[in-house]
């Protein structure tokens, strides 16, 4: 007797549905096919506990288990209530009256028959309501962050008896149920770390703001304890609350890493990843012998922190450099290509030398001219031209620690934010790809950064008197763009210009050669 039951896949973050067909013959054997990983070849043990355990068996004939389409490698232990479904209908051990080709199942098994999580829920679920299924039925864990899709019913199971129990005596099973929109509404959650609790700073605070307006990525320059990681800890606090389509991309990132939320089921906080400057290039931008989403596409919607940005190896901050512009990642190999979505802010921190401290006479250490250039040459010139704010971050002294005044809160500041990006919005409603300020091109910059005769002199002036590259030209106009936006004036002016120029400290001379 012939059964096909269906499971799924997902490569990046697309599902692809895979058909596992049992074929029941004369003799005895277990013979699993179609390029399963060694957790998959495993399977029939923990399968065979599991159906003992429930009242039932794997008997003993030819079983040929084939997972189309078999030139498709899978990987994992998700499919073992997939294959244990199959193999019981096929023996004739349940039978079968509730179809299993209007549902996809999947789930790995405990000992027991209990049902452990899988990863890529909500791909999955996506690509079977696209497919026509009539319902998904998988571990209880998984099931709110499945029920984000409307239109197919979800069923949250614990044990294996309780599949079995649906298939064989029509006992139904408890729908998840989940108002989306109301879900996301509910779990827009107030930011952990707020402004308000930065003492001082109120330049860095300006300048936190201005990236966030334009989503420009920044870095901080500064001594040991002046307050650089604190200030970044809090950016995902000013920039606009997520939409639903965010929310929902953010989501499927997170799910397919098996990092996703059980109580919520889907992302309202915007992500913030800080990697160690351990990581390794492949752990930063994804892949793997089988391909998994980096640090750069967990961030994607959020920010990425890189704590002191010259100690990273520095092929593994070449490899950012082409999703800095392109927003996203592919990962090929032989068989298949992955495109990983990567729209993130990078937020960087360095000190300005070796020793921790630069040009301070009261520094305990300091560094020599060699030591410094060889520091600084860590980070390359083609990485720098993608980073759009360079600031000084000095140490705040006592009397301002000491106030109990608290500063501005973050909601204050994120109502401005957002107020910028509404204007940008509506700027580049015609491109499809340009959203904010930072992702504007040289045809963009003509067009809405033109300046009157007194800003473009003084730009001039600054940029012959500061020794300022050539590619701070476009950032400034980029980032005083932002400034007008801010103050919601449509022209840019001396002002404007005169603020972005202070924010390209790692262009002027003497920083780098």
């Amino acid at each position: 007797m012939l059964t096909k039951v269906f499971g799924s896949a997902v490569f990046g973050v697309e599902a692809t549905t895979i058909t596992v067909e049992v074929n029941v013959d004369n003799g005895v054997g277990y013979h699993l096919v179609g390029l399963p990983d060694n957790a998959i070849k495993e399977s029939n043990y923990r399968i065979a506990a599991a159906l003992q355990n429930n009242g039932y068996k794997i008997p003993g004939k030819k079983l040929i288990l084939n997972m189309s389409p078999a030139d498709l490698r899978k990987e994992g232990s998700a499919y073992d209530l997939t294959l244990a479904m199959g193999i019981l209908v096929a023996t004739g051990q349940i039978k079968e009256q509730n179809p299993l080709s209007d549902y996809v199942i999947m789930g790995e098994l405990s000992l027991d028959g209990n049902l452990q999580p899988i990863k890529g829920a909500l791909p999955i679920a996506i690509k079977a309501k696209e497919e026509g299924f009539k319902g998904f039925i998988l571990p209880k864990q998984n099931a709110k962050e499945a029920a984000i899709v409307e239109e197919l019913e979800v069923f949250a199971i614990e044990n294996i008896s309780q599949v079995i129990d649906f298939f064989n005596a029509e006992i139904p099973l408890e729908q998840t149920i989940v108002d989306l929109e109301a879900e996301f509404y509910e779990h827009l959650s107030e930011p952990e770390f707020d402004f308000a609790d930065v003492k001082g700073q109120e330049s860095i605070k300006r300048c936190m703001e201005i990236a966030a307006a334009g989503g420009h990525n920044i870095i901080l320059i500064g001594p040991p304890g002046s307050g650089k990681t604190m200030l970044a800890k809090r950016l995902p606090s000013i920039l606009p609350p997520m939409t639903l389509q965010e929310s929902l991309e953010t989501t499927k990132i997170h799910s397919v890493a098996g990092r996703t939320l059980e109580k919520a089921g889907i992302m309202t906080s915007r992500p913030f990843r800080s990697p160690h400057h351990t990581i390794s290039d492949v752990a930063l931008v994804g892949g793997g012998q089988y391909p998994q989403p980096g640090e750069i596409s967990l961030a994607h919607n959020g920010v990425l922190f890189l704590d002191e940005l010259p100690e990273f190896k520095r092929g593994v901050l070449e490899v950012m450099r082409q999703p800095l512009e392109d927003r996203d990642v592919t990962i090929s190999r032989a068989r298949f290509t992955v495109t990983y979505p990567a729209s993130f802010m990078l937020v960087a921190s360095m000190n300005p030398s070796p020793g921790g401290y630069f040009n301070d006479p009261d520094a305990p250490v300091t560094s020599s001219p060699a030591e410094m250039q060889r520091y600084l040459s860590k980070i390359s010139g083609p990485l720098l031209d993608r980073i759009d704010i360079h600031i000084e971050v000095t140490p705040v002294p006592f009397e301002k620690l000491s106030d109990e005044h608290k500063g501005e809160p973050s909601t204050a500041i994120r109502e401005r934010v957002t107020n910028a990006r509404k204007i940008q919005s509506i700027r580049f409603t015609d491109f499809e790809n340009i959203h904010y300020n930072a992702q504007m091109g040289v045809k963009q910059i003509r067009a809405y950064c033109k300046l009157d005769e007194a800003s473009l002199q003084l730009l001039k002036t600054a940029m012959e008197r500061l020794n300022l590259s050539a590619r701070a030209y476009d950032r400034i106009l980029k980032v005083a763009r932002t400034i007008a936006d801010l103050e919601n004036v449509e022209n840019i002016n001396r002002t404007h210009i005169g603020e972005a120029i202070q924010y390209r400290s790692l262009d002027r001379d003497g920083w780098f050669g």
